[in-house]
């Protein structure tokens, strides 16, 4: 086929992604209306079980085995015992904040021999949908379009608290009304939470982590990104409080697992929580985050992500500190890289504007549409043009000014004090206050080092006054910088001798017997009046732009979403990621990532092997795995005399469906979604049948780690697996 003619086809497909009927892979659908929605579509993709097997409020299914695992990943139950699978870089907080110099879980991984073995992790939680029910009737009612957005939120608030307080009365569940279709929609979802979770098992980070940054977002991929934790219930089996006596959870569901691996072509679904899409956003919006968010927030972790790789390459201590900051920082990054790259080569600002000329002429054939719609696409274009040197500020004051740790840090103690300087306060708030921060000091400074802070420091406040004009900087930071004629090294160097917010010591002194002379000293701290006169400084400038700005957009989007449903009655719309309960389903598939070069859908561990290098930051590997590999000693796991690691498949996901399961057609656990290919993470603004492809780690890698490197058949006899026949 000629590169004309790819071309032709790839804009077609393209075309039909971002202004017709959905078609390929594309979409995160509500699981409870699948019957209503999908299902004739995923039985001509090949699913085999009925689509009431997925989701059903009069009996167990597929959904009750999938849990939101903390605040922003998903994760799964794999047996009858509470065992829960999700991804490494999901659980590395909590693997680092029981790791030690003598303890190195990250490093060394872990692996807990018995129930008591299994460490438990404070503030963790899951939690299970329960049923999600459409309310917008309740709110439609009520609800006027000549409402003020004050008022429209008001009145949704006093809806939502009432629909709230009637589902949650008399049972053990929460209830959350949450808004889809830009607030067009309102859906009442019951939720289950469970608080005692325990850290189980996680292989090294030269496996969980295998090629760091370097293989972050790409393919091939080769990470073996898992952990396994439990849920711990009390002895009636309901959610409880961590106590010694609870027992692991008997879950209404747990996925069976299937080794016979995957072929071209597969049915797969993934079920899980993704975080946030936008794909129904104007051309104006598309243009921003190409041209500015995402150019503003790469360049400063560019300097934020060498200052943390510097320090952890030279102190296993700060590894340990700071594995979970790079990672999320890291993430990111690479993740706006690709994103403004898919959408740049895709041409997607024009695809989306040929749309929008489209919806304009549609708008203007009828005089009622015209009235309702015919302005909105010359008022996103105004509001974009009079709060773009506001939304650049914003980026830098976001991700340079309070990128600084001790910048954050002081500002944990505003509460403190508004307190202390209110003569009306009961004392007893006061030393509460003070005492809860004293407390929670240790763990923050268990991962904070000063030194690394300090060039950080230096480097952010530079950058900070190159890119933000001196009429948005605050009077202080200008004073500073020219008290220092711009030595901002020189400035970190006094800021961090004389602040108390850099110092676990210090902080412990400051907050020990609280009292008004010790208030003196916070607000003369360099570091709370840089946080005090940054933040009134922002807020007055920024914040109170983007909020206005933000508040128009709402109600903006609000309407250009019913106006896109209206002028396409035959599309079937899903509403964009919200960090609800989703399926979306697709097909294993290989892609052509650019001219002549074309992805198959899998790797192996022969490939791991081929990027290992000995010592290596990123690409070291484990001795035992390389013994394992060298005596080719692979178990029921093998397949062509190597072990399969991960595969790619055309469902569309996002942030929170990291740890989400991958079924076959059977609803089978197949593996763990971990990422998507660097070409694709466009699929947040706009999906690309061609390129947009999630990367799963293969179930028989996990298993072939836990079996035979960890050696953990406890955990083994756990599961309900069917092997290969």
């Amino acid at each position: 086929m000629s590169n004309k003619i790819s071309r032709v086809l790839l804009q077609i497909s393209l075309f039909f992604a971002v202004t017709g009927t959905c078609i390929a892979d594309e979409g995160m659908w509500f699981p409870q209306l699948l019957q209503q929605l999908n299902a004739p579509e995923m039985r001509l993709k090949g699913l085999m079980i009925p689509v009431e097997e997925l989701y059903s409020v009069n009996k167990n299914t597929l959904k009750d085995a999938v849990v939101l695992f903390g605040g922003g990943c998903t994760a799964e139950l794999i047996s009858n015992q509470g065992l829960l699978l999700t991804n490494h870089h999901c659980g590395i907080s909590q693997i680092q904040d029981h790791s030690s110099l003598e303890n190195n879980y990250l490093k060394d991984g872990f692996w807990a021999k018995t129930f008591q073995d299994e460490i438990p992790c404070p503030g963790l939680t899951v939690t299970f949908v329960i049923s999600i029910d459409n309310v917008t009737d309740q709110f439609n009612k009520v609800l006027t379009d000549d409402m003020t957005e004050t008022q429209r939120n008001d009145k949704i608030k006093e809806i939502t608290a009432q629909v709230e307080k009637k589902a949650t009365e008399g049972n053990k569940y929460d209830a959350k009304v949450r808004q889809f279709f830009s607030g067009n929609e309102f859906y009442l979802i019951i939720t289950e939470t469970f608080k005692d979770i325990r850290l189980v098992g996680a292989p090294p980070s030269s496996i969980g982590d295998f090629g760091g940054d370097t293989d972050n977002w790409m393919w091939p991929r080769h990470t073996g990104d898992f952990s396994m934790f439990r849920i711990y219930a009390n002895k009636e089996n309901a959610s409880a409080e961590y106590s010694a006596d609870n027992v692991p959870y008997k879950p209404r569901k747990s996925f069976t697992i299937n080794l016979n691996g995957v072929q071209e072509g597969d049915f797969t679904m993934v079920y899980g929580f993704p975080g946030r899409t936008q794909e129904y956003i104007s051309s104006f919006a598309v243009n921003a985050l190409i041209s500015i968010t995402n150019p503003n927030r790469v360049k400063v972790r560019d300097v934020r992500l060498k200052i943390m790789g510097d320090a952890m390459r030279n102190s296993e201590l700060l590894h340990i500190k700071y594995a979970a900051k790079h990672g999320r920082i890291s993430n990111g990054w690479k993740k706006w890289k690709g994103e403004s790259k898919g959408l740049i080569e895709a041409n997607g600002f024009q695809r989306k504007k040929d749309f929008e000329k489209d919806f304009q002429t549609w708008a203007d054939n009828d005089p009622v549409r015209k009235g309702k719609y015919g302005s909105l696409l010359p008022s996103f274009e105004k509001i974009y043009a009079e709060n773009a040197p506001y939304m650049r500020t914003n980026d830098f004051y976001a991700e340079a000014m309070f990128g600084i740790e001790a910048i954050n840090y002081a500002m944990a103690f505003k509460t403190l004090e508004d307190l202390a300087s209110d003569e009306k306060t009961d004392p007893e708030k006061v030393k509460a206050e003070a005492d809860k921060l004293r407390k929670g000091a240790s763990d923050y400074f268990k991962d904070y080092d000063a030194g690394t802070d300090q060039l950080m420091t230096a480097a952010l406040l530079k950058m900070f006054d190159e890119q933000v004009e001196d009429s948005l900087k605050p009077a202080y930071f200008i004073e500073i910088k020219n008290k220092y004629n711009k030595d901002f090294t020189k400035l970190a160097l006094d800021f961090f001798k004389q602040s108390v917010f850099v110092s676990e010591e210090k902080v412990t002194m400051l907050l020990t017997d609280f009292n008004s002379s010790k208030l003196k000293k916070i607000k003369k701290d360099p570091f709370y009046k840089l946080m005090s006169e940054v933040s009134d400084y922002y807020k007055l400038k920024v914040t109170d732009k983007m909020i206005k700005m933000s508040s128009t957009l709402v109600r903006l989007n609000r309407l250009y979403m019913e106006g896109q449903r209206e002028f396409q009655p035959d599309r079937k719309f899903y509403p964009d990621a919200n960090s609800t309960l989703r399926l979306a389903y697709g097909q294993v598939r290989g892609y052509a990532s650019r001219d002549a070069v074309y992805y198959n859908l899998g790797t192996t561990l022969d490939g791991m092997m081929e990027k290992y290098v000995p010592g290596d930051e990123e690409f070291d590997l484990p001795a035992r795995l390389v013994e394992l590999y060298k005596k080719k000693d692979f178990g029921p796991y093998e397949v062509k005399g190597t072990v399969p690691v991960s595969f790619v498949a055309t469902n569309h996901t996002t942030g929170g469906n990291s740890g989400s399961p991958v079924l076959n057609a059977y609803g089978q656990l197949i593996g763990t979604n971990y990422d998507r290919v660097w070409e694709g993470t466009m699929s947040d603004v706009m999906f690309n049948p061609e390129i947009c492809r999630n990367i799963t780690l293969d179930i028989r890698f996990t298993l072939f780690i836990v079996d035979k490197f960890a050696e953990a058949q406890r955990l083994m006899e756990e599961m309900d697996i069917i092997y290969p026949h």
